[in-house]
């Protein structure tokens, strides 16, 4: 791993539990702010350093939102980073459970995942000597305070780290509103905070993200979602269907029968996906609810004669996909996540890797309409204008941002912790 000199505020955060530290008696930490601001593997690596340098033979918690998505975003840069600094880390898979030594010390750090109110009783029973939950504002606050309940151990403490939601969240409001109250040290980061990342590579995320993900993920606010949800996105958006033969095909679907039916017709080409064709059917409108056969012909008379490899269907169409997998058609449920599904295709659409093409009416309509519901508590979208939205985002989750999928100094750490 190549290693890079720490920013003050990463120096804070590796020392902040120190003797020589002025925050010394604070019982936990919370890092949030931008995006790529360098807060996660620094967080991490200043917990690991802290429980070896404080206990023997104890639990840690380790939490993200799954401990698939926990693996990515910090176990796997972290283990890196911790046997350089001479740790002996051995993990453990099928039991989610890390062991780490160094010198005569050895302790284990079980990994969990926070996902919904049901991932509560994951935790329960154990006994820790502190927990890190990553990406905190992403878990229910029934899991986060099982997890704080489970840390008895004289000395544990509590380290949290994210990026911001909005400002009605309940960790914002419990914890950072009231840090003084919880006894926290907080620091907010921004990317000017990561000395890994060169000038360019800031402009770059700048341009990923618009409106009130701008807030959230570079300027790191804690900002309410208001107003259209793409509003980046217009008429001079839209492009032409690029010449020649596509790479591959792919149809994604929302599923209707009171509501519309939206079927959209993807075409690569030079890693970019072109949204080429589309379906889109209003039983309202129209008159007259259709059947699952009569949309699955539809869907043969919108792939028409293309070598379509993969549909991705609305998860919730059980009915639908049993009709379409009978006839052939090799089908998959979409990723259903709507608030990362919407980042994720507002990121691939400003990035120019998911284009909408000339002809597609009804999604230009939608992406015109489609707004935040600013009367409901958190982030919600309005349930109308809805449909070729959520087959875009099924089709961005799924399929296109999965082919588009921190440096610290050594040094540093051995001086001031070991």
């Amino acid at each position: 791993m190549q290693f890079e000199p720490f920013s003050p505020k990463q120096r804070a955060v590796l020392t902040w539990w120190c003797e020589t530290s002025p925050w010394k008696d604070r019982e936990a930490i919370i890092c949030d702010g931008a995006v790529r601001s360098g807060k996660t593997l620094c967080t991490g690596l200043s917990f690991f350093c802290w429980a070896m340098a404080r206990f023997h033979g104890c639990a840690f918690g380790v939490c993200g939102k799954t401990v698939i998505s926990l693996r990515r975003n910090l176990i796997r840069s972290l283990l890196p980073a911790l046997r350089q600094l001479g740790f002996r880390c051995t993990e453990k898979l099928s039991q989610n459970l890390i062991t780490v030594s160094f010198g005569k010390r050895e302790n284990t750090f079980h990994l969990f995942g926070g996902r919904d109110e049901s991932s509560a009783a994951l935790i329960q029973g154990v006994t820790l000597a502190g927990v890190l939950l990553d990406e905190v504002a992403l878990m229910p606050r029934s899991f986060v305070e099982q997890a704080l309940a489970r840390c008895s151990v004289p000395g544990s403490r509590l380290w949290f780290s994210c990026n911001p939601e909005g400002p009605e969240h309940w960790f914002y409001k419990e914890w950072i509103c009231k840090q003084e109250e919880h006894k926290v040290l907080y620091l907010h980061f921004t990317m000017a905070d990561n000395p890994a990342l060169t000038p360019d590579i800031i402009e770059r995320y700048a341009r990923s993200y618009s409106g009130t993900f701008y807030r959230r993920f570079v300027l790191g606010e804690w900002a309410a979602a208001e107003g259209l949800v793409y509003d980046f996105f217009d008429e001079s958006w839209r492009k032409p269907v690029p010449p020649g033969p596509m790479e591959r095909w792919c149809i994604s679907c929302d599923y209707g029968t009171v509501n519309p039916a939206s079927f959209g017709l993807w075409g690569r080409n030079n890693g970019i996906w072109y949204r080429v064709k589309e379906y889109y059917y209003d039983s309202r409108r129209e008159g007259r609810q259709k059947t699952d056969g009569e949309y699955a012909a539809d869907l043969r008379r919108l792939a028409g004669d293309r070598p379509v490899e993969l549909v991705v269907a609305d998860p919730s169409a059980a009915s639908f996909i049993e009709t379409l997998r009978r006839e052939g058609w090799r089908v998959v449920k979409a990723e259903n996540d709507v608030l990362s599904g919407i980042r994720t295709t507002a990121q691939l659409l400003r990035e120019g890797k998911l284009v909408i093409c000339q002809g597609c009416e009804d999604s230009m309509r939608e992406f015109s309409r489609y707004c935040w519901d600013t009367r409901a508590k958190g982030d919600r979208v309005r349930k109308e204008y809805d449909h070729a939205m959520d087959e875009i985002r099924y089709f961005a989750v799924t399929v296109a941002a999965r082919e588009h999928r921190q440096p610290f100094g050594v040094g540093f750490v051995e001086r001031n912790i070991f």
